[in-house]
């Protein structure tokens, strides 16, 4: 085994790497950027080196400065972990001239299955399965058209040398060909330097699975099962589930030896994954494969109970495979969600900014098998991840802020599981995806596991539903949470005796108690103090009235009212606790500058706090521009100055965390200014050009 590994990459993935190691007593060297000096994965590894800037392209894609450090260092191998260079053919070459052992597969495996159109060659040879499609080297659009046409629409154009949805669209008809092509291209070409594609049929409610697949250098290959990978945004994963729902012992077994077949045929070594379309009926095709460990590879772990870091690690030093093919077995069902710092509400856009809250169910542990782990997780939840609370969420790399896992005996009860896991989550600072998720797990059609890659699309309606309207009860802990704040600020009072509900009766030395500090809305000779709040919420004003009394409070909406009682808001956790009604209640209250968030069971509440002293918030459109949604760069401008557009047209396209996001006119108008050209940098609520509505 050896005595120190450099995981040359960040996040959740060099984390759980680093976990692994120490467990086996295997020194670890994280590498970081500049925008990772204070990383979680900097300060889980026993040594840490600068690699660079923040950008990838100059920190974590530098293979040279990566083995330079593993030599200065003295480490005997390099865990490339996903993404960057973990499936980088020229760095695992180099990592191997250097004398170094790269844990991965051989770089030759890497090459044969890199490009997806070699690999479908390879695979039709193996006599794996495939689906019906263009996967040549000739690139010309018009002959890209025809090949289109010839297979037949709807079509998907994919970009060869991607992964992770970047550079693929789906065309429906031929007319829309050209513009998805060219789109392809400049993303693939972005995020991977190679603008090559491949066409293929789009298969009507595909079903997305993939078999988890590992061999040693000793000639052994096994499969751990498979992954159900279906229920996706944009061709990006957002919910993986094993063994997957509906399969058959029959179909499962002949899956496990089509990619076992395939990792033969490449002389495959380590931890990897073939992935397939399925459709409705269960014949499945090949559709590529992924020459490294997949970040929902923890969902198989909890279902084998085997340790696929620990395998890679083991593998990699020379030794067999831990386990035959008889010997693995599936016990339960887990599911695995990623919790993402994105906005729902507009379209994923990735949200920028700093954890000034996080909390994740139970801690974070690491589970296998889902059983009781570290940390105080319960039985069955396991939670991933790379940041911690006061960590910033930038714009260089994947937004991704951890992933949760739950297993049960059976599906249901891993979907009830983490159903209750993202109740617990908080997260102030950054929109989240985390009530997206939660909606997810009660949608009716994936609880009946009636799955496809489309199945967001086909339930956007109850997905992605309209704002409502806050209840009485959820603006009465509002006010609740307003008051209870101010008092947790306002130190000096509370130590004079801030008495009422939920204060305390403290004395000063001289047990003498100031009046006018205590805020609990006694007043002299008259009634208790009747205080008017407004709270905002999807552009909307409420207001409510809290009235203090000895007894309470009753906060009242017009002819409605809510009495609230025994309030005790604990300032280190943020939790405000009491009964509303007869009903005892426990929310996560927090105030990030005018946003009030409340985290209670039934899911999160931001609402904005109108002040007396509150300032108004600023347009959409910014100064007569449209707005950049985040930060990012500019990758095409498509509509020249006096330009007449309609609404809905796209006018900009903004390059960010790889992916392109399509800025269009909100109605008919004329461009007056273009205030940004193709390669720009833009920062977020930047005005890209001048408009005026029609």
């Amino acid at each position: 085994m050896f005595d120190k590994i450099l995981i040359a990459n960040r996040g959740e993935i060099a984390c759980r790497v680093a976990a692994t190691a120490r467990r086996l007593g295997i020194r670890t060297v994280a590498v970081y950027s500049d925008a990772d000096a204070g990383a979680k994965h900097v300060a889980a590894c026993d040594e840490a080196y600068r690699l660079g800037p923040a950008p990838a392209r100059e920190s974590y894609l530098r293979g040279e400065r990566i083995l330079e450090i593993a030599k200065q260092c003295g480490a005997q191998a390099i865990h490339p972990g996903y993404g960057f260079l973990s499936e980088n053919e020229g760095f695992a070459r180099a990592v191997e001239a250097a004398g170094l052992v790269f844990i991965g597969p051989p770089a030759g495996a890497i090459a044969a299955m890199g490009s997806k159109s070699a690999a479908k060659a390879l695979m039709e040879k193996a006599g794996v399965p495939l689906v019906p499609g263009y996967h040549g080297s000739e690139q010309d659009p018009a002959f890209l058209a025809g090949e289109a046409e010839r297979i037949g629409f709807p079509v998907l154009i994919k970009a060869s040398a991607g992964g992770g949805g970047k550079g693929m669209r789906i065309v429906e008809r031929a007319d829309q060909f050209a513009a998805a092509l060219a789109s392809c291209q400049r993303e693939a070409r972005n995020a991977f330097g190679d603008e090559h594609v491949l066409i293929e049929r789009y298969v009507l409610r595909p079903r997305h699975i993939e078999i988890q697949v590992f061999a040693d250098r000793h000639g052994n290959c096994v499969h751990l099962f498979e992954r159900d990978c279906s229920v996706q945004r944009r061709h990006q994963k957002v919910i993986e589930e094993a063994p997957a729902p509906g399969m058959t012992p029959e179909r499962r077994a002949a899956m496990g030896e089509a990619a076992v077949a395939a990792a033969r045929a490449v002389g495959y070594v380590g931890a990897g994954t073939v992935e397939f379309i399925a459709d409705q009926a269960g014949n499945f095709w090949f559709m590529e494969m992924n020459t490294r460990l997949q970040v929902e590879h923890p969902v198989t772990e909890m279902i084998t109970g085997q340790d696929l870091v620990e395998w890679q690690l083991r593998v990699a030093a020379g030794e067999p495979l831990p386990r035959t093919q008889a010997e693995l077995s599936i016990h339960g069902h887990a599911i695995e969600v990623r919790l993402y710092a994105e906005n729902p509400d507009k379209g994923f856009l990735p949200s920028i900014g700093t954890l000034k809250r996080l909390r994740l169910p139970e801690g974070e542990a690491f589970a296998i098998g889902g059983a009781a782990s570290a940390g105080g997780a319960s039985a069955g939840v396991r939670v991933d991840s790379g940041v911690r609370e006061g960590d910033p969420i930038t714009p260089f790399y994947d937004p991704m802020i951890a992933k949760l896992i739950c297993h049960g005996r059976d599906r249901n009860e891993a979907r009830q599981r983490m159903a209750g896991a993202l109740a617990r989550v908080q997260a102030v600072g950054v929109q989240t995806n985390a009530s997206f998720l939660s909606r997810l797990m009660r949608d009716a059609a994936f609880a009946a596991a009636e799955l496809d890659t489309g199945l967001i699309e086909h339930r956007k309606a109850s997905l992605l539903p309209a704002p409502q309207a806050p209840s009485l009860r959820t603006l009465a802990l509002a006010a609740a949470a307003v008051v209870a704040l101010e008092r947790a600020a306002d130190a000096p009072a509370a130590r004079a005796g801030a008495g009422g509900p939920g204060g305390a009766s403290a004395s000063g030395a001289a047990g003498w108690r100031d009046p006018w500090s205590a805020g609990d809305g006694w007043r002299h000779g008259a009634a208790w103090l009747a205080r008017p709040m407004r709270f905002g919420h999807a552009g909307a004003e409420h207001d409510v009235t809290l009235e203090y009394a000895a007894g309470g409070w009753t906060v009242r909406a017009g002819d409605e009212a809510v009495c609230l009682a025994a309030l005790r808001h604990d300032a280190a956790s943020g939790t405000l606790r009491g009964l509303a009604g007869d009903t005892a209640f426990e929310v996560g209250v927090a105030l990030d500058g005018e946003t009030l968030h409340l985290f209670g069971p039934d899911g999160p509440v931001a609402l904005h706090w109108a002040s007396p002293l509150a300032h108004a918030g600023d347009d959409a459109l910014e100064g007569g521009g449209l707005a950049a949604p985040m930060p990012g760069k500019v990758v095409a401008v498509l509509v020249d100055a006096g330009a007449t557009v309609s609404r809905g047209q796209p006018v900009v396209v903004i390059e960010a965390m790889k992916m392109e996001h399509t800025i269009a006119a909100p109605s008919a108008g004329k461009v007056t200014e273009l205030r940004y050209r193709v390669g720009d940098q833009v920062a977020e609520g930047a005005a890209l050009i001048g408009f005026e509505p029609a």
